[in-house]
């Protein structure tokens, strides 16, 4: 009991640092979201920890994401005028974007040869970690790839999202945070709050609602895969 506790604290300690380093040094590749899962793999491997062990102590914090996803609310409620004003725009967009992801997914994860069980671990990966994981169990994916992938997706949101951002010149609030809440779920949000309040709060909705498509959708969009 007393190790899986020092695996929470040392777990908050770790990304508390990793979000101090961040702010001093806001690079890309020292976002808090990819230095402290880095240093905590590292620190299980040189002490021989299982994840099992780890994640008794540890996984009370993914317990808190959900908790946390719904906190959310209080961002949107702030800024509905500019959800009703932009209501249908965002839905457009992220149920594209969402339906698009599944596809991709699931049809390069075919088109390489993947096994099923891959293909469906990996269709969910755009939407939010709890919810992504239970669509993969419920559709006879893998939950642990699934939770990899969906890292993996964020991580690839918080490099890419800014890059695209600059490129393309887009400076919309509303663009911006469809861009980040569709393609980088949780991870997105924290980017998107760092432009501006509304950037932040239009993640959100892009995240809820790209969560809600990605669980219709999926066990459908499986299907025409075989």
């Amino acid at each position: 009991m007393s190790q899986a506790l020092c695996w929470l604290i040392g777990t908050v300690a770790v990304y508390m640092a990793a979000k101090k380093l961040y702010r001093a040094y806001p690079k890309v590749y020292l976002t808090p979201l990819l230095v402290a899962p880095i240093v905590v793999i590292l620190a299980t491997q040189l002490s021989g920890v299982s994840f099992d062990r780890y994640e008794e102590g540890a996984g009370w914090l993914t317990k808190l994401v959900e908790p946390a996803t719904i906190a959310l609310g209080m961002t949107l409620y702030r800024h509905m005028d500019i959800m009703r004003k932009n209501g249908w725009a965002i839905a457009v967009s992220v149920t594209a974007g969402a339906i698009i992801a599944i596809v991709t997914s699931t049809g390069l994860a075919y088109l390489f040869g993947l096994d099923a069980s891959i293909r469906e671990s990996l269709a969910p990966r755009s939407a939010t970690t709890p919810i992504a994981i239970s669509i993969s169990g419920s559709i006879g994916g893998v939950p642990t790839i699934t939770a990899i992938a969906t890292l993996i997706t964020g991580l690839i949101g918080l490099i890419a999202g800014p890059l695209i951002v600059k490129w393309f010149g887009i400076r919309s609030a509303v663009a911006r945070g469809v861009l980040f809440g569709t393609s980088a779920h949780s991870a997105g949000i924290s980017k998107a709050l760092e432009y501006d309040a509304v950037t932040g709060s239009v993640a959100g909705i892009a995240m809820m609602v790209t969560a809600f498509v990605t669980l219709i959708a999926t066990p459908w969009l499986i299907g025409l895969f075989g």
